[in-house]
């Protein structure tokens, strides 16, 4: 039988090295309650609120904070303290009026990138694939676990704008030639490129991407580590000014 402990909390060591917790101070830290996000991909609300913003030293001061409904994450209160956190989500912390954008580093890490408060009411999400549903209408499946039902042409690996809490889209990019996009994976993540070709494998090997950065350095990478942000300028702002 599974102790009890095992259910709500993760040893530390077993922790995704992306989170922000040492892993000799003590043995358990919060596990991520099923969710949007996968626990490799995510961050328990607990963590961001105690170890990345520091609004608490404790996770009892930490969880206070959350209980009361003083973080929104994508528009919406959450009081679960073990709620997953994940790429291109919203935070907003409407006491002090602060805004963040969780992006990741060149190590991987995911971090909060403050944002301005017109960019908080959208957050873009990756079309994972495709289905048709009863009626011949097309559901996309998002990469932060929602589903939208569309119409028009969208296909794997285009990213939606969407509106939150709404859930909206009101904007299209493509992942085509010429596009920007950020590598969320393998030894370039991080990097902003552009799109130079994309090749797609007719066998069970995954389709790949050229980059070109902006100093003219050529890479290949998974055409499932890109995350398209736009065609001339990314369309949202990106640490480090990139």
């Amino acid at each position: 039988m599974a102790k009890m402990g095992s259910r709500k909390h993760l040893k530390r060591y077993k922790a995704p090295v992306h989170w922000p917790i040492h892993p000799k101070e003590d043995t358990w830290t919060v596990k991520p309650s099923p969710g949007p996000h996968a626990i490799e991909d995510s961050l328990p609300l607990l963590l961001v609120v105690r170890d990345i913003l520091e609004l608490a030293d404790t996770a009892r001061e930490a969880k206070m904070i959350i209980n009361q409904g003083d973080i929104m994450v994508d528009g919406t209160v959450r009081k679960d303290y073990k709620f997953p956190v994940g790429f291109m989500d919203v935070i907003q912390i409407p006491k002090t009026g602060n805004t963040y954008r969780v992006l990741p580093d060149e190590k991987g890490r995911l971090i909060l990138h403050p944002i301005s408060e017109e960019n908080q009411e959208f957050k873009l999400c990756r079309v994972q694939n495709k289905t048709t549903i009863r009626g011949g209408k097309q559901q996309l499946n998002l990469h932060d676990g929602r589903n939208c039902l569309v119409e028009g042409e969208y296909k794997a690996g285009d990213v939606v704008v969407l509106q939150v809490p709404k859930q909206e889209i009101t904007d299209h990019l493509k992942m085509e030639d010429g596009t920007l996009g950020l590598i969320t994976g393998g030894k370039h993540i991080g990097e902003l490129g552009t799109i130079k070709e994309i090749n797609i494998t007719k066998s069970s090997m995954p389709n790949t991407v050229l980059m070109e950065t902006k100093d003219g350095k050529s890479f290949q990478t998974l055409q499932d580590y890109v995350f398209v942000l736009g065609k001339d300028q990314p369309i949202i702002a990106l640490p480090g000014g990139k």
